[in-house]
C-alpha cells in the first residue's frame, strides 16, 4: 500500500506499539496515539525510557519504529503499518498541553510528557486469507 493509505489506516486505530533501543536492545511498549499533520503523538511519563532517550537525543531526537495493525483473526484479514522516524519531545508548553488534553491515556499513571514521531519510512501490508 502507499504511504498515504498506510498513514490513514494508522490514524484510524487508537493503539500501537513503539519500538526503541534500550541498553543496546530493542524495547517495545504498547501506547495509544494521535495523528496530527502527518506526525504521530504519544504521551509518556517523565521517567519512561522513551522520554529519557528523546530528551538525550535533543533536537535531533532518537530513531524509533511505530507499528499498528487491525487483524480479524476469524476472517484472517487485516493490515499492518510500520513507521520509522525520529522521536522528539514536544517542548512547547502550549502545544504539549493541547496534546495532553487530546490524548487520553489508557493507564492510571500520570503521563506528563508528549513525544512526536515524524515518519521518514512508512510501510504497510494487507493480510489476505489463504484458501
Amino acid at each position: 500500500m502507499d504511504t498515504e493509505e498506510a498513514l490513514r489506516l494508522l490514524a484510524s486505530v487508537p493503539l500501537g506499539r513503539i519500538v526503541f533501543t534500550q541498553r543496546a536492545l530493542p524495547a517495545v511498549r504498547p501506547v495509544n496515539h494521535l495523528m496530527d499533520g502527518g506526525d504521530i503523538l504519544v504521551r509518556t511519563h517523565d521517567d519512561a525510557a522513551l522520554a529519557l532517550l528523546a530528551r538525550v537525543g535533543g533536537t535531533d531526537g532518537v530513531v524509533v519504529a511505530y507499528e499498528t495493525d487491525l487483524i480479524d483473526v476469524e476472517a484472517r484479514l487485516g493490515w499492518s503499518v510500520v513507521v520509522t522516524g525520529f522521536c522528539r519531545l514536544v517542548t512547547d508548553p502550549e502545544e504539549a498541553a493541547r496534546y495532553r488534553a487530546a490524548i487520553r491515556p489508557w493507564t492510571d499513571r500520570p503521563l506528563d510528557q508528549v513525544v512526536r514521531i515524524r515518519p521518514d519510512l512508512v510501510t504497510g501490508i494487507r493480510q489476505v486469507a489463504a484458501d
